[in-house]
């Protein structure tokens, strides 16, 4: 644990940091992210199943994704992921949760390396690439051995966010989710996001502060966008959307956005299981090596999966 808190940079002050020190930053804070050493606290990937980059061509641009495949043959059921973090972060950092996922549902588990935040790329473009890579994979089901018709997205934090989106746009667009998973998810970047409970009580979190929620909110949003279009809580119609799991830490800032918005897919009637862990911090599942409480989260997420992949 002290070597890998030896190798981390310095976290900058978020009310002053300017865009070299952001991008200096986060490149060193993702090689470290990306390391093995880093599994001491990021966890061990699953040996049955294998790990690899992969470009995926886009409108106008192309996207690394990570993927992780079982050695199980045949068309299988794909999870598209998306990674936390927001302006820092890396599909490494979460091969523990879905190479396990990959090997155990058995399924095709794709992780959007997104357009991460800065003062040029806005919370939008995160968001299209999600939705890009999804609509990309599902189009081109036969190049990626998976079935069109079992389909997940699954997301941790700014990712969950990123993936609830992704499950709107699909209801809009036709396209069939079997479910959706989101981790400690961000569902709110309007004005109201530091108005919660959970936010007061946990404002200086180990791994989440309201200070960096501000900077993230600040990005996240150019002057002039309407943050509700991009705040899942905030969205018009929520009936019909895949089934939901939403799992919240306790111990969050924005453990309220999590129950908030399970209780909007509720009264809408998407089938919706709010599941707490008590005093988990935000980000751990990507922590199993220092938060216990991931092991049993990983276990819930892949029973839930399980039941809702199924054919």
């Amino acid at each position: 644990m002290n070597d890998i808190t030896a190798m981390r940079p310095a976290v900058p002050d978020w009310s002053t940091v300017t865009a070299e020190e952001l991008i200096a930053y986060r490149d060193a804070e993702n090689r470290v992210r990306a390391s093995t050493a880093a599994r001491v606290i990021t966890g061990e990937p699953d040996p049955g199943a294998t790990i690899s980059w992969q470009q995926v061509a886009l409108p106008g641009r192309e996207l690394p994704v990570r993927v992780y495949r079982p050695l199980a043959a045949g068309a299988l059921p794909l999870v598209i992921h998306v990674h936390g973090g927001a302006f820092v972060g890396t599909a490494a950092q979460c091969d523990w949760v879905n190479s396990h996922l990959a090997a155990h549902l058995p399924a095709v588990v794709i992780s959007v390396e997104h357009r991460l935040l800065d003062w040029e790329t806005p919370l939008s473009a995160a968001a299209d690439d999600g939705w890009d890579v999804l609509r990309h994979v599902v189009e081109h089901a036969g190049t990626w051995d998976i079935d069109p018709a079992r389909v997940a997205v699954f997301g941790e934090s700014g990712g969950g966010l990123v993936s609830a989106l992704a499950a709107i746009r699909a209801k809009r667009a036709g396209l069939g989710l079997r479910a959706q998973v989101l981790v400690n998810p961000a569902v709110d970047v309007t004005s109201t996001a530091w108005t919660y409970d959970s936010t007061t009580q946990y404002a200086d979190t180990p791994t989440l502060s309201v200070a960096l929620l501000r900077f993230f909110q600040r990005l996240a949003i150019p002057e002039g966008a309407d943050a509700r279009a991009l705040s899942p809580l905030y969205a018009d119609d929520l009936n019909g959307l895949a089934p939901a799991l939403v799992v919240v830490p306790t111990a969050d800032p924005i453990a309220d956005h999590g129950r908030r918005y399970a209780e909007r897919l509720q009264a809408a009637g998407t089938p919706t299981r709010l599941s707490e862990y008590p005093e988990a911090g935000h980000g751990f599942l990507s922590m199993p090596g220092m938060a216990p409480e991931a092991t049993p989260a990983r276990a819930e997420i892949i029973a839930f999966l399980r039941e809702c992949l199924s054919e």
